[in-house]
């Protein structure tokens, strides 16, 4: 696990570039909408969030490797393949990350275990902006 200075230099280096481009944004665009406003700040958000996802998941115990674990099918111990990438959807968005891969020669299955640390959420809109864009299909 990473030390929690290096975590905190990199999240703040995010942060600050995030606001540097908020900054930015909003000193370039004239007449801003509320709207206009609403979605900056929601994609930046939306950006912060994973990349601080990926910081906590990157750490996890959860991604090194562990002996080959059963296959979900026949149960036979799996074989480990190495680190791959792997991008499931999160509620904070699509966040990037390695695990250990093992693969299942009998039933050309693979996992990333445990599955419970890479498995996919729900639709890709968090739910803040499902909410608004619920309430906009409502009229």
């Amino acid at each position: 696990m990473r030390a929690r200075e290096p975590k905190r230099e990199q999240l703040l280096e995010c942060a600050g570039k995030l606001i540097d481009e908020l900054l930015e944004w909003e000193k370039r665009t004239e007449r801003l909408t509320l709207s206009q406003i609403e979605e900056k700040v929601l994609e930046l958000r939306e950006r912060f969030g994973e990349e601080l996802a990926a910081e906590v998941i990157e750490g996890q115990e959860a991604k090194r490797p562990v002996p080959g674990p059963a296959c979900p099918q026949c149960g036979q111990e799996m074989s480990y393949k190495g680190q791959k990438q792997v991008k499931p959807q999160t509620w904070v968005g699509e966040v990037q990350i390695e695990r250990g891969y093992y693969h299942c020669q009998r039933c050309k299955v693979g996992v990333f275990p445990p599955r419970q640390a890479v498995g996919s959420r729900g639709p890709a809109l968090q739910p803040s902006a499902r909410k608004r864009h619920d309430l906009a299909e409502r009229g």
